[in-house]
Order: structure tokens, then C-alpha cells, then sequence
């Protein structure tokens, strides 16, 4: 919980930067696309699983996976804009405020559901795989998802059939679920 955490004050940070100093947007923008796309992958692959099945957060998982599914393609549109144009922080803004509104309800009902009902060992060995699977996720792009982590947002957005589906039709119902 506390690694979660800890990325999410990064993230904000990293907002307040980008705001407060446009000159630093083209290097800046490749960090928060790389932390946030790993971290919600990470969330996705290793916390969310856990969150559902044994701290019985099933409709909040839904719920955070729908919004990093958001979240994903408004960091698609600020990637592609031009630092220097207006639409640029408009993208920013929407970014913004979806992120923090997911993080708010994250911080007061997942995680605090799972140091509940988590016991110390279980919830290190999470922090660990969280970790783990977040290092490996560092290179990922936004909008560039394999099958299997779609398959994965699937069951946490509680879809079923995902294995039976191509990726183009996988990614479709995760976009209509929504």
C-alpha cells in the first residue's frame, strides 16, 4: 500500500512540475507516461486481483479499472499534443483531475479495505509483486497494451469471455464497459 501510495505523491508531483514549468514538459512528459503507465499495469496484474478475491473489493476494483482505462487514453492525447499548444494543457487538466479523483477514491476505499483485511505477510508479498511487475512495465506505452494485460483488465472490470476474444474486440469492450 505504501509503494501505491508513494507513487501516486510522485505522480503529483510531477503534475505540479508540469505545470509550473512549461520549458520542462518534453522531458517530463515521457516520466509521467512511463510511471503511470507501469503503475496501473502493476495495479492491474498483481493488487487488483488480490483486492477482489481476498479483501472483497470487487465493485471498487471495477470501478479503478474503468478509470485507469481513462486515464490511459487522456496520457495517449498528452503525449501526442505539443507542449507549447493550448491543447496541450487542456490534456493536462483532464489528465489531471482524472487521476486525482482516482487516486482520492483509491487511497479512501481499496487500499484502506486491504490493510483491513490483508495481514502484514500478505500484504508485503503483494508489495513485492507490485515491485516487481512495475519494473517490468517501466518501457510500456499508453494505448499499447498487450492481450494478456487486456485479459487482465477484463477480469477486474468483471468481464467475462475475455480469453475467447481478439485483442481489437478485447479492447473494445473494455472501452464500452466503461
Amino acid at each position: 500500500m505504501d509503494l501505491i501510495m508513494a507513487d501516486h505523491r510522485e505522480v503529483e508531483r510531477l503534475f505540479d512540475e508540469l505545470k509550473q514549468h512549461p520549458q520542462k514538459r518534453p522531458l517530463l512528459v515521457p516520466v509521467v507516461s512511463a510511471l503511470l503507465v507501469a503503475h496501473s499495469r502493476a495495479e492491474e496484474a498483481e493488487v487488483y486481483p488480490a483486492a477482489k478475491s481476498e479483501a472483497g473489493e470487487i465493485e471498487e476494483v471495477a470501478h479503478s479499472q474503468h478509470e485507469h482505462e481513462e486515464a490511459e487514453e487522456l496520457l495517449v492525447r498528452l503525449t501526442e499534443a505539443d507542449p507549447e499548444s493550448p491543447g496541450f494543457d487542456v490534456a493536462l487538466e483532464k489528465l489531471v483531475e482524472a487521476v486525482t479523483h482516482h487516486v482520492e477514491e483509491e487511497e479512501s476505499t481499496v487500499l484502506p479495505g486491504m490493510r483491513t483485511r490483508l495481514d502484514d505477510a500478505r500484504r508485503r508479498e503483494l508489495g513485492e509483486a507490485f515491485a516487481a511487475s512495475r519494473a517490468e512495465h517501466l518501457g510500456d506505452r499508453p494505448g499499447e497494451a498487450r492481450k494478456a494485460e487486456l485479459e487482465r483488465q477484463a477480469a477486474n472490470a468483471g468481464i467475462t469471455g475475455a480469453s475467447s476474444m481478439d485483442k481489437a474486440r478485447l479492447a473494445e469492450e473494455l472501452k464500452h464497459s466503461s
